[in-house]
């Protein structure tokens, strides 16, 4: 008996099996083997992603002859559709295929939208002729069936990618044992080797691809992230084997539904004052699935009204309080979500505008041509520096204080962000007005010349948004992933993905709202297709002061939230490590007085 007890402890206890659903060896599936394949995966898609939406916007107007609004406004919307899918494709896995198997058709549907992309920016029967002039609306505009082509292959894409985005760190992080004490140390390594990954990716299509497109040719541009996709898609699966996986469980969004809906139906019916008389299953239901039992909370009590017994309920209309506080838990963190949907817009700009901005500037660095959407790859430098900063400077002194394992809470980090994205508006503002400066006194207003002024005049923005990005984008990204319950991991992490969906769409309408408002009564308007003769400048201020209210209302907000119910177990993690650490560091102080 004790031999086959022995033998069991070395199956994974977390529910997780292998794709036809029996029982695996720790020993012989997941961790790092696993996580190996889905990795360098993660490189390669997040290079293509990025290679072409870092671009995208240049080769609207230059290719295709969009003007200013309707190029940065195509390229919000497919953005801002690329980062919305996902919850679609998070339901689909959760409720029916299965993340391992919705993750590979959206991969083979991501890799037609790649090739559908990248024959249609090779064919020139794709595109209409070549035009030099400085304002685009006076060339021959593409087709509707040139235009079509391209919208086709690019939301083709979007929907590859919202199977693939919700699914490819979950089912990194399915690889290690929650229940293994070891493993769950691993798995925040692993995160630290996804998002080293993705940042990896994303400066290699930042730069790298980007000069490609615009010295080489769209052709090569677009076809070497097609090859690289499609050779991680084999890298992904000749890694299957050492996979471990988990059955779908049902949508959370149904869970979640089911209790709202039944606090609605039982609002007559008054809450026990006793939260042990709420409806509840045994701890040994909850282990038994390898799931997580969540004591109940006293805030959001309105929903407690779907765990209250009554004589006329049928087992179906009760749910028990762990079902309760689960959704309790992902309303809360709806408010925090809000308030990123301003600096999301922001990052729009650094795709849109911003990258605009760089084709009306001097582009030489010696004999070298600066591509305008390069200067992106200074925003994942810059984070790249600043994390390390962070993680080996500034969290080792302030928790000193904190007493916090991470320096600072989550929030914290979250609101020094927002706070420099009002930094990095700001920055915008005062370049633009020097580059509308330098255009009115070299008389480069009306006919929207190429200034006199260095391309890296606009360094400052794309570098303080790193910055901003590593509080931002770091904490946001965590709390989202650490503040949601065990079984609804997959949704908190696609609150993320649609923070940018929203942002993007958001910055469509601003644009175009801003565009048509400031035209009225006739006024030339802040935004045109001659950016020397527009007014971005206004447009910059206009953020700066939003970011700063949306900063205001994130204090208000970070201020009532309470976080969820069972200690995370990051934190727990990370608690553990430090006293580790401190006792190692006394020990080796004893040996050396010793000494």
């Amino acid at each position: 008996m004790s031999g086959e007890e022995g033998r069991g402890d070395e199956y994974t206890q977390d529910g997780t099996t292998d794709l036809k659903g029996n029982p695996i060896l720790r020993s012989e599936r997941g961790r790092w083997k696993a996580c190996s394949f889905i990795i360098v995966y993660d490189v390669f898609e997040r290079m293509a992603f990025y290679g072409i939406s870092s671009n995208l916007v240049i080769y609207m107007t230059r290719e295709l002859h969009k003007g200013t609004v309707a190029s940065s406004n195509s390229v919000t919307n497919w953005v801002g559709t690329t980062w919305l899918i996902p919850i679609l494709g998070a339901y689909v896995a959760d409720a029916h295929l299965g993340r391992y198997w919705t993750f590979l058709i959206s991969s083979a549907i991501y890799l037609l939208g790649m090739g559908l992309l990248t024959l249609a920016v090779s064919l020139s029967s794709l595109k209409p002729p070549p035009c030099n002039q400085i304002d685009v609306t006076n060339c021959k505009k593409a087709s509707t069936s040139q235009m079509a082509v391209v919208f086709l292959a690019l939301y083709v894409l979007a929907v590859g990618t919202g199977g693939t985005k919700p699914n490819i760190s979950t089912i990194g992080a399915d690889q290690f044992d929650d229940f293994d004490p070891k493993e769950k140390a691993l798995k925040l390594s692993f995160f630290n080797w996804w998002i080293f990954g993705i940042y990896l990716g994303t400066l290699i299509g930042s730069t790298f691809l980007v000069y490609v497109q615009d010295n080489v040719g769209w052709a090569l541009g677009y076809g070497i992230p097609t090859i690289g996709l499609a050779v991680s898609m084999i890298i992904f699966m000749v890694g299957t084997p050492s996979y471990r996986h988990r059955a779908p469980t049902g949508s959370p969004f149904t869970r979640m539904a089911r209790v709202i809906v039944f606090a609605l139906w039982k609002w007559r019916v008054s809450i026990p004052s006793d939260p042990s008389q709420l409806y509840e299953l045994d701890h040994k239901e909850y282990e038994a699935k390898g799931k997580f039992r969540i004591e109940h909370t006293a805030s959001l009590r309105f929903f407690d009204k779907a765990a209250v017994q009554t004589s006329s309920d049928s087992p179906w209309k009760l749910c028990p309080v762990t079902q309760v506080e689960e959704t309790k838990q992902m309303l809360r963190m709806i408010p925090i979500m809000v308030t990123t949907f301003v600096p999301s817009i922001m990052f729009a700009q650094s795709i849109t505008l911003f990258v605009q901005q760089g084709v009306t500037l001097d582009r030489h660095l010696g004999n070298f041509r600066i591509p305008p959407a390069s200067l992106n790859g200074f925003i994942t430098i810059s984070m790249l520096i600043s994390i390390v900063i962070y993680d080996q400077v500034f969290v080792k002194v302030i928790r000193k204080w904190t007493k916090n394992p991470r320096g600072v809470t989550l929030l914290q980090r979250m609101g020094v962000g927002l706070a420099l994205y009002v930094v990095v508006m700001l920055a915008a503002f005062l370049t633009e007005r020097r580059r509308l400066r330098v255009a009115r006194d070299h008389g480069l207003v009306e006919n929207g010349g190429v200034l006199p002024l260095s391309i890296l005049t606009l360094l400052p923005q794309f570098v303080l948004m790193g910055v901003a990005d590593a509080f931002l984008a770091i904490a946001t990204t965590e709390f989202f992933y650490d503040q949601a319950p065990e079984n609804m991991k997959s949704l908190g992490s696609s609150y993320t993905m649609t923070s940018l969906g929203v942002g993007n769409f958001l910055s469509t309408f601003v644009l175009t709202t801003v565009s048509h408002a400031t035209k009225k009564n006739g006024h030339r308007g802040w935004i045109l297709n001659n950016l020397n003769a527009s007014h971005l400048d206004y447009y910059y201020a206009f953020f700066t002061v939003f970011n700063f209210l949306n900063f205001i209302l994130f204090l208000v907000v970070s201020r009532f939230y309470v976080y969820r119910a069972e200690v995370s177990d990051s934190m727990q993690v990370l608690e553990k490590k430090l006293r580790m650490s401190s006792r190692k560091a006394t020990v080796t102080n004893r040996e050396e007085l010793g000494r």
